[in-house]
């Protein structure tokens, strides 16, 4: 769920990493009904070959990049002054066609506080693009035994997702439990900015974006063109590229231009989708692009051409005039065959048995504040609540937070698993001043935030 939205940019530090944790007592103990392992193998991968770090690391670090057997780039960083751990990184997104190196190139660009602070880095770019939460699960432990067996054995692995890649990572985190040998393959995991409530929930709020906009602004589809249910977010056949739909929404919001040069009515429109669909007006593209080209890739290919969104029984609420539009829009019934093969593969059991920190800014314009809440419900109903801790900040942005944030949490999930010391958010927030000396201002954490119910944000709907 990342990247509607362009890439903030990070701040450039040349600090050297941080010293490394001791290791002591054991994690928090699995529970018993935990599930084996599922079958990924890194036996018969090539070694990884030396590449080019980017260009912050370059000083400090050495680069390393391969393709795996099932067709996933991946780039690994060893920073000079390794601290023993490893922090294995799913990406956000998705992106839609086929991988590319330089999107494991742009991560590590990201993500390079990790390195900066003495963590070795691994990251994927996944076999495929498009929203398979499994496949890209199988692929970061892939990458982890391919990291494991070419290039060192880690003291910890903490497997870090981020947005969308959040989802992966617990989903992970709930497939691979154990290796092999018995062991756990990750010690921790760490949830940024996460899409975290499961492919079944997380994304009504963007079918109600679609048929809001449709009923707003009626051109997509015009009425000139083929019909098509708006839940299948475009024909297989619609050959619509993501400039030819930012056209359409400037036609009709203007997004492209200022509120001020806005006419009324666009100003109107605007209005109306920021107060009924509860998003930042700046929002608004990158949303629509996901309601409309990812739900074709979720339709076309993961679900048997049949929609597992839906919207029948929403009550919109905010408009100028609400009766108006809940007795016009557009209603659709999600289908029950499509949902059950969505929610095998996207949603969560909360079954996770090692230490699980998150962080979210509480404004997060694309991954809302409210999905945690709901994966807190989510951990405890799979017996994880007592392995869960949650942070909040008072961040706006959603793709990075700030440096020091990341080593904060790191630090604090490695020392709950090395010494059972459980986090608190109150004491997460004050080790994050520490953090600012070394990398820069940036803490911000809110230790007394609760998210509201996701259903105070998303209205509920009826579902097969």
């Amino acid at each position: 769920m990342t990247a509607p939205q362009p890439h903030l940019p990070l701040p450039r530090l040349a600090l050297l990493g941080l010293a490394c944790l001791a290791v002591a007592a054991c994690a928090p103990m699995a529970p018993s009904s935990a599930p084996a392992a599922s079958a990924v193998s890194a036996k018969a991968e090539a070694a990884p070959v030396a590449a080019a770090c980017p260009k912050d690391l370059a000083p400090i670090a050495r680069c390393l990049s391969g393709q795996d057997s099932a067709g996933a780039y991946y780039l690994i960083a060893m920073p000079q002054q390794w601290n023993g751990h490893l922090v294995l990184h799913a990406h956000g997104g998705p992106a839609l066609g086929a991988p590319r190196m330089e999107r494991s190139v742009e991560d590590l660009t990201r993500w390079s506080i990790m390195v900066r602070a003495g963590y070795a880095w691994a990251g994927s770019t996944f076999r495929q693009g498009g929203v398979e939460v499994r496949a890209a699960a199988e692929d970061t432990e892939r990458l982890r035994q391919i990291f494991v067996q070419h290039v060192a054995q880690p003291q910890r692995t903490v497997l870090h997702g981020q947005s969308w890649g959040a989802s992966v990572a617990a989903k992970g985190a709930e497939m691979f439990q154990t290796t092999a040998n018995g062991k756990r393959p990750y010690d921790a995991v760490l949830l940024t900015s996460g899409v975290l409530a499961g492919g079944t929930r997380s994304y009504d709020f963007r079918t109600d974006l679609r048929v809001v906009y449709q009923y707003l602004c009626n051109n997509h589809p015009r009425p000139t063109e083929a019909q098509y249910a708006l839940n299948i977010g475009l024909p297989a056949d619609a050959a619509m590229t993501q400039a030819d739909l930012s056209a359409r929404l400037n036609e009709c919001l203007a997004l492209n231009k200022p509120a001020a040069e806005r006419t009324p009515e666009q100003q109107r429109k605007v209005q109306t989708i920021v107060d009924v669909i509860r998003i930042p007006a700046n929002s608004i593209q990158g949303h629509m692009n996901w309601a409309t080209f990812h739900f074709r890739d979720v339709v076309q290919h993961r679900t048997g051409g049949a929609s597992p969104f839906g919207n029948r029984g929403v009550l919109y609420r905010g408009s100028p005039d609400d009766a108006a539009l809940n007795a016009a829009v557009l209603r659709y019934r999600a289908d029950p065959a499509a949902v059950a093969r969505f929610a095998q593969d996207t949603d969560l059991t909360g079954r996770i048995p090692v230490p699980v920190l998150t962080v979210k800014g509480v404004d997060d314009p694309t991954a809302f504040v409210e999905l945690d809440a709901a994966f807190k419900a989510t951990m405890a109903q799979g017996g994880s609540a007592a392995r869960l801790v949650q942070t909040f900040t008072q961040h706006n942005t959603h793709s990075y937070l700030s440096d020091p944030t990341y080593p904060t949490l790191l630090a604090a999930l490695l020392r709950w698993v090395d010494t059972g010391d459980k986090p608190t958010p109150e004491g997460i927030a004050r080790q994050c001043a520490g953090m600012e000396t070394p990398f820069g201002k940036g803490c911000a954490f809110l230790p007394g935030y609760v998210p509201a119910p996701l259903a105070s944000r998303v209205a509920e709907r009826e579902r097969p």
